[in-house]
């Protein structure tokens, strides 16, 4: 991984790391994004475009990304973590959306420089900031931050191809309770 100095003075960062990726065939692909899509339709019309907008900017950042999708049926949230594996939890960044709106969140945050106090949270790692249109992604104090979290991420990305969708849980997978004996 490379991070370089642009002539405007921000950071872009190249991965450069070489992992064996799981490959997703076309059919495969378009299972995951129906399921997906069913997961964030029950979102205002404003949120699904932002989502949208979200995910083509953080597969041009990082196209070789796991996009691992997780169901929060209990908190009405759906949270689509930027990881380099299937583990979500190795992620680097993750989109968190819910009735409330749409957040960025930044797995190792609080290691984060965050010199304009963006970074909202307490957490012992994870720290978020609030997405209100298309263009917070592209705010430099914004962009610089994501440039730092790809940077500090821990697990290398894989340097081509093209990350698979990953569902990991939905509505229909919910826990079953056990019936007493």
């Amino acid at each position: 991984m490379s991070v370089k100095k642009e002539p405007s003075g921000r950071r872009s960062v190249q991965v450069e790391a070489e992992v064996s990726g799981s490959t997703q065939s076309a059919v495969e692909r378009r299972s995951a994004e129906a399921q997906l899509r069913t997961l964030i339709d029950k979102f205002a019309p404003a949120h699904l475009r932002l989502i949208g907008a979200m995910r083509r900017s953080l597969r041009m950042r990082l196209p070789t990304a796991h996009e691992v999708v997780y169901e929060y049926h209990n908190l009405g949230a759906v949270v689509i973590s930027y990881s380099p594996n299937e583990r979500g939890y190795e992620g680097v960044l993750a989109i968190r959306a819910s009735a409330n709106g749409v957040k960025l969140y930044f797995n190792r945050g609080k290691e984060l420089p965050d010199p304009a106090k963006m970074l909202q949270g307490s957490g012992n790692q994870t720290r978020s900031i609030d997405v209100e249109g298309a263009s917070t992604l592209t705010r430099p104090e914004v962009a610089c931050l994501i440039d730092e979290a790809i940077a500090h991420n821990q697990v290398p990305f894989a340097r081509a191809g093209r990350g698979p969708v990953v569902i990991r849980s939905t509505s229909a997978k919910k826990r079953q309770r056990r019936s007493p004996a």
